[in-house]
């Protein structure tokens, strides 16, 4: 896989690792994975099916995660961070923010010579498209929230037992990893969830990179960027929000917030889907991805 050199902040300049589907003739289609999850999470089949619908569908590994740059040794208080947010509270010094990484992206498309992209994003992924759809509003044709939240903590707050999980140190052992990777099945779709599936992309995930150490500061960078919902609320340009009834990571209220503060905003309650892409509803997914898109 190509990798891209960008201008960013904080650092000035770092490598993220993409992969492109289908032509550069043909609309580009940004996707934005989630916390510690590397490109390859968008699965090879659902990014296919975007391409044959027409579009030039980008994916890549955010900062600190995958084969993009990672900043080595940067120490970050994450229960600080949070108790600052919640206090609203001056907040100690982070690595960087979601603002960042948003412009992580924008230096993709620098360099891929996209002016202008649709915006599709997953979880921690669909709250960087949102800070890029509000910072970055002139580079954003249209704008996908999955299974995700505005950053109101009082939305979208995931059972104790999916915190648990999240939050749980990865074993540097392999077997031991993949192990407790399938307890994510905790936040699955119960219909489709399969642990035996969970296990095989873990184990390719550990395969291709392992960096535990980028997870606390991904963290970090979401309870510093705080609440988007006012900001939000300033879009205007085709949205959809695309959530979940059996997400336990990210309750259906963080979706359902989403919506409510983007004007323009179309939401998608899905059942049979947790915090996860069942290839079963790719059909329905990938559909209204391109149907929103083909409004711009």
């Amino acid at each position: 896989m190509p990798q891209a050199t960008v201008s960013t902040t904080s650092p000035a300049k770092l490598d993220l690792e993409y992969e492109t589907f289908g032509s550069p003739d043909d609309p580009a289609l940004l996707l934005v994975m989630g916390f510690v999850a590397q490109l390859t999470a968008w699965d090879d089949g659902f990014c296919q099916r975007l391409a044959d619908g027409g579009r030039y569908v980008v994916r890549f590994d955010n900062r600190d995660c995958g084969l993009s740059t990672k900043l080595d040794g940067q120490a970050v208080d994450v229960q600080a961070v949070l108790a600052a947010n919640l206090a609203g509270s001056t907040l100690p010094p982070v690595p960087y923010t979601l603002s960042d990484m948003a412009n992580d992206a924008v230096g993709l498309l620098d360099v891929l010579g996209v002016p202008r992209a649709h915006v599709a994003g997953a979880s921690m992924g669909g709250m960087i498209a949102q800070t890029l759809a509000i910072e970055h509003p002139d580079r954003v044709l249209s704008l996908t929230s999955m299974m995700s939240s505005p950053g109101d903590p009082r939305t979208g707050k995931p059972t104790p037992e999916a915190l648990e999980v999240l939050l749980a140190a990865p074993p540097a052992d392999r077997d031991a990893y993949i192990d407790q990777a399938a307890k994510t099945v905790v936040w699955a779709s119960r219909r489709y969830g399969d642990v035996a599936t969970i296990r095989e992309k873990f184990a390719a995930s550990f395969d291709r990179n392992f960096y535990p150490e980028g997870g606390p500061r991904q963290l970090a960078a979401i309870y510093a960027s705080g609440d988007r919902s006012d900001r939000l609320a300033s879009l205007d340009l085709p949205a959809l929000v695309i959530h979940g009834r059996d997400d336990t990571l990210i309750a259906p209220s963080g979706g359902e917030a989403t919506a409510a503060a983007i004007p323009t905003a179309h939401l998608l309650l899905l059942a049979d889907m947790g915090h996860d892409l069942p290839p079963p509803l790719w059909p329905l997914i990938t559909a209204a991805i391109l149907n929103l898109s083909d409004s711009r």
